[in-house]
């Protein structure tokens, strides 16, 4: 019991460590990651992961629905910039997305907003997307 009680109060904790200061873009760039293991980016000098390809006018168009078949929720959108969210199945924490168009490619970060760690849950989610956009080839006009 008192195992438990431990494990809960350090779950918690880790959770109650916030990791997004905001959205938006910074100097026409996504935000930097924090020192925090819960979020990767396109943009980081260490090269977290490589941006989207997204090709033919429709692309944008398509990210977007890739964003939503994969549970998430556009929240914001600008020319050239777009917000979206996701929720943990189990304890609803959140996790933001952003995507800055970039010329021919799509610079993307994504963070959870609580917690130290997420397990490499935003990794999986960025390599969803690739995955979804590689699979639906721009269409022809």
């Amino acid at each position: 019991m008192k195992k438990s009680c431990l494990a809960i109060l350090v779950c918690l904790g880790l959770a109650s460590c916030s990791a997004a200061d905001g959205k938006g873009l910074e100097n026409g760039h996504l935000r930097p990651c924090p020192a925090s293991p819960n979020c990767i980016s396109s943009e980081a000098p260490e090269g977290d992961a490589p941006p989207f390809v997204v090709q033919g006018e429709d692309g944008w168009e398509r990210l977007r629905l890739a964003i939503v078949s994969l549970g998430g929720s556009i929240e914001g959108e600008e020319t050239g910039y777009l917000h979206a969210t996701f929720r943990s199945r189990i304890f609803g924490f959140v996790d933001d997305l952003e995507c800055r168009q970039d010329g021919d490619v799509v610079q993307v970060r994504s963070a959870s907003r609580v917690g130290w760690w997420d397990m490499g849950a935003n990794r999986r989610r960025v390599e969803k997307l690739r995955k979804a956009l590689s699979a639906t080839p721009p269409t022809e006009g």
